[in-house]
């Protein structure tokens, strides 16, 4: 029985749901995002000069859109439901890491998207970064 907990608490410490439940925007995005993007989302990324597309940079999102921040776009990019083509495969599509419960966020349009916690705190997180 030690052992099954060990085992489970394991798991728990390294479940992607953690960083949903106690993580920030800015904690998920260098886990799972910095690695492309940069380290400051300005798509420098160590990853990067390996990707046959250049990775966005994430802090000019508004000002690509006339100056409104394209929500429901990154939320569908992460999750999955809009695809981006990268290196040759699809963009990771981590949708599926930050299962949860389904949460509305606010899209530029007024319209609610569902989405869970962690995507939601990602996007406050990238909002915030917009110049």
């Amino acid at each position: 029985m030690k052992m099954l907990f060990c085992i489970a608490a394991t798991f728990l410490l390294h479940s992607p749901c953690v960083a949903q439940d106690t993580g920030t925007g800015q904690e998920i995005f260098q886990q799972y995002c910095a690695t492309c993007h940069g380290v400051e989302a300005r798509g420098d990324g160590p990853m990067a000069p390996n990707l046959v597309r250049k990775p966005t940079n994430l802090r000019n999102l508004a000002s690509l859109n006339e100056g409104t921040f394209p929500v429901a776009r990154v939320v569908m990019r992460i999750d999955g439901r809009d695809p981006l083509v990268a290196h040759g495969s699809m963009m990771p599509v981590y949708g599926h890491l930050f299962d949860g419960e389904d949460t509305p966020l606010k899209a530029e349009t007024g319209q609610p998207i569902m989405t869970n916690r962690a995507i939601i705190e990602l996007v406050q997180y990238l909002t915030a970064l917009q110049e």
